[in-house]
């Protein structure tokens, strides 16, 4: 396989374990090391079968590969679930989670959804249900640069077949699995639970309102851990992310192409029109059902925007989210806490953010406001405590949360802001208004995507022109030769810290700033 991150998957383990963990030895020791091995379909058997466990709960023996299971896909095997810690079953073994997105520390993004389709609302653990599958595709879709750009995840992992992929032999195949498919386009696709080996040709997705590219999809259903029939269970693949692959590559056909079996497929209302990818924007209230637009006067007078509706334990900046990097707290408010920036453009570069789900500051009440001018008081007594001064701003645009970046300057640099600000526009072709200094949210944009920076001089640049707005402008002026002189510090992704780095950024900023922290008082 050529250099890239190597990934195993196998199909139903069924309380095989000692043959499962013996056959990744030897695979890894030939053409490892793999740095993931995911199961798919049903993990554990019968509670004798999976007594086979015990020696490796209790560290006789030694699993070689992180191992990464699904959810369970029947009743009974909910037990096994119960009670984890971080989802940790024993060392080198741990459950993935209902639903998500897992990326690797190499960029590879797994997307995953457990269990079986449920027939209706349910909690039950082992099925899922429509809001399960949109959740896993918001999950997706949020991380896209620009509608264009999007160019789907690595793997998809589910349990159950997609319908339409031999639905005659396979009737228990899923019409959200198929969707979930189509909408977030992996490059594998991997399931189980009907114990036959299945790799069809690869097939494209057709472009629409995530992308403007046709990606291709491998489809590969695996086989039990040692069946009779020898079928293949086990899958070794090298996979280079597809951030970071050539375009050249995700779109390029090959001769042994299918159509793709999920074009004008009949998903018998499991999921509506507007909730696939003929729908316009992906974070408006998408578990909405059927929705027609209506015609009538009601639909003139109320012309305010759809609300974006997250899931908060998704969002990656909700205190609530179990995503939430908590490394990277500085300092906790009431309804807003201050934090280092991810991929910071220097160790004092740090960001505000509410602690619930607000979208931008336009839709803060008046109590949120007083406490996010709070915030930025103290940072501007911080920073000119060290002769600096700060810029703060926020893009309302191709973001979910309430994000509010300061970045601060030489007190000498101060009058250059507002000018490299003025130079980044021209060369986007921007046009800005100038506002005082804000007091309330009532001067930002009831409706609508914005950019605004709030200047050393107590004014403020603001623009509604975002069609097309440059993700990374902010930054962009930041690190431009009039101010920090650090082009290759614009795309935050190519500034990203280890942990240790960033705990260190953390515990330094707050030691400095704990004089100006009102919210110990």
């Amino acid at each position: 396989m050529d250099a890239g991150t190597k990934i195993l998957v196998v199909g139903d383990v069924r309380g095989r374990f000692k043959q499962l963990f013996q056959r990744v030895e030897q695979v890894n020791k030939k053409a490892g090391p793999f740095e993931i091995l995911c199961c798919v379909g049903d993990f554990f058997g019968d509670d004798k079968q999976n007594e086979e466990l015990i020696a490796y709960k209790n560290g006789f023996k030694h699993i070689t590969v992180p191992t990464y299971i699904l959810g369970p896909n029947k009743k009974e095997h909910a037990k096994y679930y119960e009670s984890l810690t971080d989802g940790e079953i024993c060392t080198n073994l741990t459950y993935l989670g209902r639903r998500g997105v897992y990326t690797l520390s190499s960029g590879v993004k797994i997307a995953y959804l457990s269990g079986l389709e449920a027939s209706g609302a349910t909690d039950s653990e082992h099925e899922f249900t429509k809001a399960d599958a949109i959740a896993v595709r918001n999950s997706c879709l949020v991380s896209k640069n620009c509608s264009t750009e999007y160019r789907g995840v690595d793997v998809l992992l589910t349990s159950q077949w997609p319908y339409g992929m031999q639905e005659k032999e396979n009737a228990s195949a899923s019409k959200l699995v198929s969707f979930l498919c189509r909408e977030i386009k992996p490059r594998y696709h991997f399931c189980a639970i009907n114990g036959t080996h299945y790799e069809c040709a690869p097939f494209r997705m057709p472009k629409d309102e995530t992308t403007q590219f046709e990606l291709c999809t491998r489809f590969i259903s695996l086989a039990d851990v040692g069946n009779a029939a020898k079928a293949k269970y086990i899958y070794a693949l090298s996979l280079k992310p597809v951030d970071k692959s050539r375009l050249l590559d995700l779109v390029q056909k090959t001769t042994d192409e299918i159509p793709c079996p999920f074009i004008g497929l009949d998903l018998g209302g499991a999921i509506g029109k507007n909730e696939s990818s003929e729908s316009r924007q992906y974070f408006y209230d998408m578990d909405s059902g059927n929705r027609k637009r209506q015609h009538g006067d009601q639909n003139r007078r109320d012309k305010r925007p759809k609300i974006p509706q997250i899931d908060q334990e998704k969002c990656w900046f909700c205190l609530s989210s179990p995503d939430v990097e908590k490394h990277l707290i500085i300092t906790i408010g009431e309804h807003f806490y201050l934090a280092l920036a991810k991929g910071p453009i220097n160790k004092y570069h740090v960001m505000i953010l509410s602690t619930k789900h607000v979208p931008c500051a336009a839709q803060l009440s008046s109590e949120d406001w007083e406490e996010l001018d709070k915030f930025k008081t103290a940072l501007k007594k911080f920073f000119k405590s060290l002769g600096q001064v700060v810029c703060f701003t926020e893009r309302h645009y191709k973001s979910v949360h309430l994000q509010i970046n300061a970045l601060a300057f030489e007190e000498g640099y101060a009058w250059k802001i507002k000018h490299s600000f003025e130079d980044k526009a021209e060369e986007f072709n921007l046009e800005f208004e100038t506002l005082p200094a804000l007091d309330s949210p009532k001067m930002l944009p009831e409706m609508g995507p914005y950019f605004l920076a709030e200047l050393p001089d107590d004014t403020t640049l603001i623009t509604r022109q975002m069609k097309h707005f440059p993700i990374h402008f902010a930054r962009d002026v930041f690190c431009s030769e009039n101010l920090l002189n650090c082009d290759e510090k614009v795309n935050w992704k190519e500034c990203l810290l280890e942990r240790d780095e960033e705990v260190s950024y953390v515990e330094e900023f707050r030691k400095a700033f704990a004089p100006f922290d009102f919210t110990d008082d």
